[in-house]
């Protein structure tokens, strides 16, 4: 677990590989919610008897934005902050999801912190790039640079 104590920290890591996340299962249960949480039931994703039966995949897969919305918890397992007062999403670039995540599968990110800079107000603006892979895969699930703002 990579923290950090203030911006000079942060600005001297650009470039760096910040670590990688421990593994977290995909759940039915997760699909489901998110399913619920966003409005978006197609059967690909929240029918495992019709995915088995009619879908490419051999059974139901997550949402990418599931997926998506897993950078959060993957990240905080990856970095942190020491004395932050405040830290948001800013939003995402070049989302992009090479595989799907079949449910039951276990994902894991690594952590690139690509750039960091100063923003009007004070505040450090990171771009971490994480790599989303599937255990036993061969190709990540998702490649998507995270935006986030940090107040120390």
């Amino acid at each position: 677990m990579r923290i950090f104590a203030g911006k000079d920290e942060v600005l001297a890591a650009v470039g760096e590989t910040l670590g990688t996340s421990d593994w977290v299962e995909v759940t039915q249960r997760m699909v489901d919610q998110f399913a619920e949480a966003t409005g978006d039931h197609q059967w690909i994703h929240v029918d495992p008897e019709r995915a088995k039966r009619e879908s490419p995949f051999g059974g139901p897969i997550a949402h990418g934005y599931l997926t998506l919305s897993l950078l959060p918890l993957l990240g905080s397992q990856i970095f942190g902050f020491d004395n932050a007062k405040l830290g948001i999403n800013y939003g995402s670039n070049k989302v992009r999801f090479p595989s799907p995540v079949p449910v039951g599968a276990k994902v894991r990110s690594t952590a690139v912190l690509a750039d960091a800079n100063e923003v009007a107000g004070g505040a450090l603006q990171l771009v971490v790039q994480h790599t989303v892979e599937i255990e036993g895969g061969s190709k990540p699930a998702l490649i998507a640079e995270a935006v986030s703002r940090v107040v120390f």
